[in-house]
């Protein structure tokens, strides 16, 4: 018997197509993300789900309300993504222009240094593998849903890997990926897949 984490990106909202930083901030799905929401329903409407736990931001609800309508969701604060301080409801464009030893900076080593009024990536990665960890040990042998964040994805999928490259593992927005858990060792067996969005609907 095996533990099954799915870990579902929340689909897209107009913020994401735009390049500007959520974080904290409630920002809901455009078209195109509820779109995207009703292709991964019929993806995993025949996956058997034990249990399902969504961030407390809109843009996830949404995203877990359309996959699994009837269902009862779990919200868990701590599923949020990473709060990204003053760069939050800017685009990349407009934080290089007001910050930029900072942006420079972080983009290189984000581990080096905390964004003004932002969270530590220490302690965004503490906050997130602890809830994470958390849902696996209430539910041993069981398959659970996950809607989260790119960046709460990423530094989960990255502890795994042991790899400190926190922007090199953020999936596509409605993506899905698979983590088994076996003697409590994690199996990656999907990362960042999108091929329901390539589907008709």
């Amino acid at each position: 018997m095996a533990t099954k984490l799915i870990l579902i990106r929340h689909a897209q909202t107009a913020w994401n197509s735009a390049k500007r930083y959520s974080g904290f901030i409630d920002v809901a799905l455009n078209a195109e993300g509820k779109s995207e929401a009703g292709k991964l329903e019929k993806r995993l409407k025949n996956e058997e789900i034990n249990r399902i736990y969504c961030s407390d931001r809109i843009r996830a609800v949404q995203t877990a309300r359309i996959i699994f309508k009837n269902s009862k969701i779990n919200l868990i604060p701590d599923l949020r993504e990473m709060h990204f301080g003053r760069f939050e409801g800017l685009t990349y464009k407009q934080i290089m222009k007001k910050y930029p030893a900072i942006y420079r900076k972080w983009l290189k080593d984000p581990s080096s240094i905390t964004i003004p009024k932002g969270e530590s990536l220490n302690n965004f990665k503490k906050r997130i593998t602890g809830a994470l960890k958390k849902i696996i040990s209430l539910n041993k042998n069981k398959t659970v849903a996950v809607v989260s964040h790119g960046g709460a994805i990423s530094i989960f999928i990255n502890t795994i890997l042991k790899s400190k490259d926190f922007c090199k593992q953020i999936p596509n927005s409605a993506s899905l990926s698979i983590i088994e858990y076996k003697n409590n060792k994690p199996n990656i067996r999907l990362l960042n897949d999108t091929a329901h969005l390539w589907m008709a609907q």
